[in-house]
């Protein structure tokens, strides 16, 4: 059975990234008799986006208008779109070549899978690979513990779509996080693909990167209201950001401390409790850094 693949790129004033994107997709070959719909849906761009994809007019479609967020302009375009396979790209973000044929061929071949995802690379600006993507085999637990799905390397049926619902446009970090933990909640079907499928581009205008402390608030939120609970991990790596905010410097006895109290205090803020686990972690870390205190001290 030959797949359709729609590809869908949100987008918003990243000019200098999306013509990389759009040749990234436009590019691709896909298996005899698959076919490929790409959709651009821009948010009323301002920084020359727009003179860009109308040089593509003839090769995709687009659209530019306001929308409420990166969740609400994806789902427009799975609404504007009819292929079997969906994937999302962001407007910064790369498909490697041969991504969508492996996609489509492993899809076909699997008919039981409901999600396929691959390998990543985080890029530079200049798209040089800065570090492999912490990609991880299929596990729930796991996963509620760390997001190791590189988004742009995940690809899903438009029958996820139909049984599961959209995007929730009231997030703005992590929609994709969501939309993963939510479909292994109610038993979609996930498989790794060990290939290389796409570049994740880390800049300084990256959500993740330039509002780390916001991105771990609403994870926080989203986990408590998806699990019940927020994971001890994440509440460590909350605290973690907060001090990288304030620029407290790791590895000195002053961060073991505060990182300590931070992560008792966001157990208490999301979760009304603190862990037996994670009250006895952040009592070794005082202790830790109390005794690198003293000994400072000591020292001087």
């Amino acid at each position: 059975m030959a797949l359709s693949v729609s590809v869908i790129t949100p987008s918003y004033n990243q000019a200098e990234f999306i013509e990389r994107t759009i040749l990234s997709v436009l590019n691709q070959r896909l298996p005899p008799g698959c076919s490929l719909e790409y959709v651009v849906v821009d948010g009323g761009s301002s920084d020359g986006t727009l003179a860009i994809l109308r040089g593509y007019s003839n090769r995709l479609r687009w659209i530019s208008e306001r929308d409420r967020g990166q969740a609400d302009a994806v789902n427009k375009g799975i609404k504007m779109t009819r292929g079997d396979v969906i994937g999302w790209l962001n407007s910064d973000d790369i498909y490697y070549p041969g991504a969508l044929t492996i996609v489509c061929e492993f899809l076909d071949a699997h008919p039981e899978v409901d999600l396929v995802y691959g390998d990543a690379d985080h890029i530079d600006t200049a798209d040089r690979v800065i570090e492999p993507y912490p990609t991880e085999p299929w596990n729930f637990q796991r996963l509620t513990e760390t997001c190791f799905l590189c988004q742009p390397a995940v690809f899903f049926r438009r029958s996820v779509v139909e049984r599961f619902g959209p995007l929730d446009i009231r997030l703005q970090y992590c929609m994709d996080y969501e939309y993963w933990i939510r479909l292994g909640q109610r038993g979609a079907r996930f498989a790794w693909i060990r290939e290389t499928l796409a570049g994740s581009r880390l800049h300084p205008a990256t959500k993740t990167l330039g509002q780390r402390v916001a991105v771990h608030r609403e994870i926080n939120r989203m986990l408590k209201e998806r699990l019940g609970a927020t994971p001890d991990r994440w509440l460590f790596n909350y605290a973690h950001a907060v001090l990288d905010h304030w620029k407290v410097p790791r590895g000195t006895p002053i961060f073991s401390i505060l990182v300590s109290f931070l992560s008792l205090l966001a157990a208490l803020r999301w979760n009304g409790r603190i862990s037996p686990e994670m009250r006895s972690t952040a009592r070794e870390w005082i202790r830790a850094g109390m005794r690198a205190w003293k000994q400072s001290l000591r020292l001087s």
